[in-house]
């Protein structure tokens, strides 16, 4: 497990520093610098490492992401390089639920996501999704665990478990439970529209452009 490098991705909003909180909680380290600081969207703090966002372009920093964590937003998945073993943590929450968290996100800096309607913004992340985990199933160096943001707050300590075995079963679990905050569950929906593996629908570029261009606005690439 030395040897490996933990990735916590998945889209913007879908429980990802939860997740890092998680993992710093039952005592795995992580790579972060700690710039983008803790505010009213994440008020238990980000854990993100800036180099991450410039992946495709620099990946001199991964030999000391071994045996460490670090955050990842779904886009940049594609650009870590085969020559490493990562274990990838991939977090999924009801799609409705991630949209409405990134809009308020944005309002609170009088921006707005670059697309049209909410549902084809749905539409656009759900292949997304479909397309990124295609692709992970079909990189024979890494292992992904799913963790539905759902279960975690239902049920914090089969995540953890779940967690704790996939990464070797050292994390101190108790510890990793206590993280998870259910006050910051906000933005819920009474819908069903899960983020799942989709048609097998890809997108367009265009469609790519505009998920690019909506992580820029928040922050995260």
């Amino acid at each position: 497990m030395s040897s490996e490098i933990i990735v916590v991705s998945g889209l913007p909003r879908s429980g990802t520093s939860m997740m890092m909180r998680m993992l710093t909680g039952g005592g795995m380290e992580v790579l972060t610098d700690e710039i983008r600081e803790k505010d009213e969207d994440n008020p238990l703090g980000y854990f993100e490492y800036e180099r991450v966002k410039e992946i495709q372009h620099d990946a001199s920093w991964l030999p000391e992401a071994r045996g460490k964590a670090f955050k990842m937003v779904s886009v940049l998945l594609s650009h870590l390089p085969s020559s490493f073993s990562y274990r990838i943590i991939f977090m999924k929450r009801n799609v409705r639920e991630v949209i409405a968290s990134q809009k308020i996100m944005l309002q609170r800096g009088g921006l707005t996501l670059s697309s049209g309607s909410d549902a084809e913004l749905e539409a656009v992340y759900t292949r997304h999704i479909a397309e990124i985990e295609e692709w992970l199933a079909a990189q024979p160096h890494c292992s992904v665990l799913t963790v539905q943001f759902a279960d975690v707050m239902q049920s914090p300590d089969e995540t953890a478990h779940a967690v704790n075995r996939f990464l070797g079963g050292s994390l101190d679990e108790a510890r990793m439970i206590a993280a998870v905050d259910p006050s910051l569950h906000r933005n819920r929906s009474e819908g069903h529209a899960v983020l799942s593996s989709g048609s097998g629908a890809h997108n367009t570029d265009e469609e790519r452009a505009e998920i690019e261009q909506n992580l820029k606005l928040l922050g995260y690439m």
